[in-house]
């Protein structure tokens, strides 16, 4: 089997704590090849020392320039044996340039499967799993008649999109008729019955051949939509125990979308009352913000350098425990809190991993400063949470 070597990373440089990852491919041995728009010298001395070589294009919106770059790559080096950018943003892109390359990995007809949220509920479905009832519709007319059918209230999101950007949970035909004012008509918009429930997460990576290497899951204080919308505090951690059910149910998603030599990252919903879970959607990426970060203080080990190892060998050397419970908890600059942050990390001196400062894109949701620490016993990490994120009434 040939061994690969040529690895050509799709913006290496964002998020910054994933730059990890070419740090640890190139002492496997690979020739780390980054491609992205940000000038060589505005790159990280980490990021710039573990990079073989650096080809910078003007727009990584513009195809031909990116081919360029991958063509002048392979003229180089030989045969490029990867493309990822482990980023959703870029999924279609790694993508097209590994149809064009003839390289391993998802190609460009796989992406209505794992990038539209219509084709995900056929696979679940054929899988003979339970989904929320719901389709694409077409229009202002078909969307009334949809949520007469499924009752109010209803989620409507785009059919292709990451997150909770531009998700709304609308509970009156009034609500329905104001959203159709502000909707964009440039996006295909999916509309589903509303689940009571919690969301929860089977994340990991899975090897050469689709075998899951490693299984984590998230949990979350509240439901994402709603702190966007009013403004609340969320903790969300990687619990040390993961429930039967959803690994069961994981790996039978994993299988069902023949994820291969890839992180995932599955949303459920477990319904309230009855406590069953139900499939939401599938990310083939690792989790966003800190999560890898988290993988890591949650089984003290090295994922990126995991990954590196299942990339040139197919093989996965550590044995993985859960020894922790890791919960990232973030603190709003608007909030009045009881305690501030030193007192915070003095009073759980042993527990706190550190404390994050957020990027203004992500602090509508991660806070303007997020605080990592991590228990082995679950209660004692509720306690922490709800003792950082007390406020004076």
């Amino acid at each position: 089997m040939h061994t690969p070597r040529n690895f050509v990373m799709i913006s290496p440089h964002f998020p910054a704590n994933f730059q990890p990852f070419a740090e640890r491919l190139r002492e496997q041995g690979f020739n780390t090849l980054g491609i992205a728009d940000t000038p060589y010298e505005q790159l990280s001395e980490g990021l710039r020392n573990s990079l073989t070589e650096y080809y910078r294009v003007n727009n990584m919106e513009d195809y031909e320039q990116v081919y360029r770059a991958v063509g002048y790559f392979a003229h180089k080096y030989g045969r490029i044996d990867r493309i990822e950018s482990h980023n959703e943003y870029w999924l279609e892109l790694d993508a097209k340039l590994r149809t064009d390359f003839n390289v391993f990995g998802y190609k460009t007809e796989d992406m209505k499967s794992i990038k539209t949220k219509s084709a995900m509920k056929e696979i679940f479905r054929k899988a003979g799993l339970k989904v929320a009832q719901g389709r694409v519709f077409k229009d202002d007319e078909d969307a009334r008649k949809l949520a007469k059918q499924l009752n109010f209230p209803v989620i409507i999101k785009p059919n292709s999109g990451v997150g909770a950007s531009d998700t709304y949970k609308i509970k009156s035909a009034e609500e329905l008729d104001a959203f159709f004012g502000y909707k964009n008509p440039q996006v295909e918009y999916i509309m589903e019955e509303f689940i009571d429930g919690d969301i929860v997460t089977f994340d990991g990576l899975t090897d050469h051949n689709g075998n899951i290497v490693f299984y984590s899951g998230l949990e979350y204080s509240e439901v994402v939509i709603d702190i966007v919308s009013e403004d609340r505090d969320i903790y969300f951690y990687v619990p040390r125990e993961i429930p039967q059910d959803l690994i069961k149910l994981g790996k039978k998603c994993v299988e069902a979308f023949g994820v291969r030599e890839r992180f995932f990252h599955f949303e459920f919903f477990r319904v309230k009352g009855t406590g069953e879970i139900m499939p939401l959607e599938i990310n083939c990426r690792p989790p966003g913000g800190l999560t890898i970060d988290m993988w890591n203080y949650a089984n003290d080990f090295d994922v990126f350098r995991e990954y590196a190892n299942i990339v040139r060998e197919n093989k996965f050397y550590v044995e993985i425990q859960h020894p922790w419970n890791v919960v990232y908890i973030s603190r709003k600059a608007n909030k009045n809190y009881v305690n501030s942050i030193d007192e915070v990390c003095r009073k759980y001196a042993g527990n706190i991993i550190s404390v994050q400062s957020v990027p203004g894109v992500f602090a509508k949701i991660m806070g303007e400063q997020g605080i990592l620490a991590r228990t082995a016993d679950i209660n004692e990490m509720h306690e922490i949470a709800h003792f950082a994120q007390a406020t004076h009434s």
